[in-house]
């Protein structure tokens, strides 16, 4: 097989382990109103758990990059994918709050690990194919968000008990990543492409560099505010919809659809986007638009005006977060294979561990209080991207 068929290949095999990840990652929204009634937990509570959640995500992020360098990205996405299906049948079972954390963890850590592990080696793939590819990945992502929040619903309107819904996405997914797993690189080829792409890349002789930098930072903080947004619809859009719109358990996951058929759509479209307009554009623009989704979302009473700004939210939000990334392998004295995991692992604070912070905020005030807050934060991301310099 000659490297061009195989890197299409990979590619496609790239796109089923996106995929995988973002319907295993959604399947757990239409899941929280459940555990928070199982539990009987309060809001704050309800934080502390998703915390755990995010927590296990973020300290798996670094471990993910030393196994994928060390084994292949492929291995460590087949495993951590295969213990994430594991992993989400029982987040519907665990009726101790402590054993439901440790569940949590062990779900987040494993998302956090595919996550990393599917970034890099699309970036690999990237590299060899000479062309643009990782907004569509993100897109199958967004994908797999829509087919998540909405098939466990589906399932259970159909007939199926809540745990025999779970236990078949499960299956499905171990079923998708071990039938890609030949197709994805090895680890001879993905030491190859970085071979490649350190010879192209001018800053990589540079042995002194710290990505403790004004760039970096700003980059992660943006990144932060962007992916809290989105963590929010993840972990509160359900929770919102039943409680604060009284709309039925089986339809909770209709707001975080509606949110991840907008961003999928944007994201498939998002290079040539971004080729029209430009990257400044782009962020400034859709942090406001996201904002106002935000708050139509918590200050209309109307089921369809709660929808219209979930969708303008994952509209807003779609092509923010690469145009950071972009940005981030272009800083000056900052090599791009120290700055993007740094941003990136600074958001990814926001999307796994900031709707914890949303929880305490919503037990103290109120859940449309803390969501508001999440668009406020979009609202600053469009002033401080407009006042940087360049903005």
């Amino acid at each position: 097989m000659d490297i061009i068929e195989k890197t299409i290949k990979a590619r496609r095999a790239t796109k089923a382990v996106f995929l995988v990840c973002g319907l295993g990652v959604s399947s757990w929204a239409p899941m929280v109103p459940y555990a928070k009634e199982r539990l009987q937990l309060n809001d704050a509570n309800l934080g502390l758990l998703l915390l755990l959640l995010g927590t296990g995500a973020i300290s798996m992020m670094p471990v993910s990059g030393v196994l994928s360098n060390r084994y292949g990205s492929r291995i460590v996405m087949l495993w951590s994918a295969i213990i994430m299906a594991l992993a989400l049948p029982l987040l519907l079972v665990m009726d101790n709050v402590i054993w439901m954390g440790v569940m949590l963890f062990i779900f987040g850590s494993a998302v956090g690990t595919v996550d990393v592990a599917m970034n890099s080696h699309g970036v690999h793939v990237q590299n060899r194919f000479g062309k643009p590819i990782m907004s569509s990945l993100h897109g199958l992502f967004s994908v797999g968000g829509l087919l998540g929040s909405l098939g466990l619903g589906f399932l259970m309107k159909i007939g199926l008990e809540p745990i025999t819904a779970a236990i078949c996405i499960a299956v499905l997914l171990i079923v998708i990543v071990s039938w890609k797993y030949n197709a994805l690189f090895d680890k001879e080829t993905e030491s190859a492409a970085i071979k490649d792409f350190s010879s192209h890349d001018q800053k990589g002789n540079s042995r002194s560099f710290s990505w403790l930098t004004g760039g970096v930072l700003f980059l992660g903080a943006m990144c932060f505010a962007v992916f809290l947004a989105e963590g929010s619809m993840l972990d509160w859009s359900a929770v919102f919809l039943t409680e604060n719109r009284k709309i039925d358990e089986e339809l909770a996951g209709v707001g975080y659809a509606a949110f991840s058929i907008a961003m999928a759509t944007m994201r498939l479209l998002g290079d040539k986007l971004v080729s029209h307009l430009n990257g400044p554009k782009v962020v400034i623009g859709g942090s406001l638009i996201g904002a106002a989704g935000i708050f139509l979302v918590i200050l209309t009473p109307w089921l369809v005006t709660a929808l219209l700004g979930f969708i303008l939210l994952g509209l807003g939000a779609a092509n923010i977060v690469p145009v950071f990334i972009s940005e981030g392998g272009r800083l000056k004295n900052v090599p791009a294979s120290v700055s993007i995991p740094a941003i990136t692992t600074i958001g990814y604070a926001g999307q796994l561990a900031g709707p914890a912070m949303l929880g305490f905020i919503a037990h103290q005030y109120s859940l449309p209080i803390a969501l508001g807050f999440s668009g406020f934060l979009l609202v600053l991301v469009a002033v401080f991207y407009k006042m940087k310099p360049g903005g």
